[in-house]
């Protein structure tokens, strides 16, 4: 399918891995251009290097978006901007008793007001040109919450307040704005949870990930390319009746009718 979107420009967050690089991969194999960002250059570099192989223009900036400076510079690079994936790992897991005010405003910084400052930052010139895409990744959290992610519960949970309102907003002017639910994927963030688990229960990582996917219905991890291409198809002009939803790509581990 073609998804109608060669030759937009695209800022993909924290898209050095994981799935932040599936959304910048599937954005560049539509023929998007690329604006991508990461905390560490090199790893960002061997990602821009790669995505170059799709023949769009590619943009590394390397610096901390939940920052305000950060944010800044990568705005600054990326110009008008017609897709937004926004993205940021997620917060430490513990308990309510381990977390403080400092741990929380951290979590609503990466979060929740990180997004929110891009959004505000570039919702106004793709209303202006009259069409926009902008994908948030979230997390599965905001459906079913994850007891030992609480602080990424309460974040993930204000952005998507966030959206449910200012999606229906700027619909209008043929911008759209929807968010995105992983489930567990096979990334870092899975490996450091799976590792949690190792240190708790003193097993292997294999049976840590074994015991994770039997709690699947779908009997195994996601990939970030799956993850990615649902990513593209929200940001191509075939997904523009589609408006402040959220979509679980969980394998069927939310247990829910709606």
């Amino acid at each position: 399918m073609d998804l109608g979107i060669a030759g937009k420009r695209a800022l993909v967050c924290a898209s050095s891995k994981g799935l932040g690089r599936g959304c910048a991969e599937a954005l560049a194999a539509s023929g998007c251009d690329l604006v991508i960002n990461a905390r560490s250059a090199g790893p960002l570099e061997d990602a821009a290097e790669a995505l170059r192989a799709h023949g769009g223009t590619v943009t590394a900036v390397a610096a901390d978006v939940t920052s305000e400076a950060g944010r800044a510079e990568v705005l600054e690079a990326a110009g008008a901007v017609d897709i937004l994936v926004t993205n940021a790992g997620g917060p430490p897991p513990g308990m309510w008793t381990d977390w403080d005010r400092d741990d929380f405003i951290a979590a609503l910084d990466a979060n929740m007001l990180t997004p929110v400052a891009l959004m505000t930052a570039l919702l106004p010139g793709m209303m202006e040109r009259g069409w926009g895409r902008v994908v948030n990744i979230t997390s599965q959290s905001v459906k079913a919450p994850i007891p030992q992610l609480g602080l990424s519960n309460a974040a993930r949970t204000g952005l998507t307040g966030f959206v449910a309102g200012t999606a229906r907003q700027v619909a209008g002017k043929g911008v759209t704005i929807n968010n995105l639910l992983p489930g567990i994927h096979a990334t870092d963030r899975a490996d450091a949870l799976d590792l949690g688990v190792v240190k708790a229960q003193g097993i292997t990582l294999d049976e840590a990930r074994a015991q994770r996917a039997a709690t699947i219905p779908a009997g195994r991890y996601g990939t970030a390319e799956e993850f990615g291409a649902a990513c593209a198809f929200l940001c191509s002009v075939h997904a523009g009746f589609i408006v402040g939803q959220n979509i679980l790509l969980d394998g069927g581990a939310v247990n829910a009718t709606l």
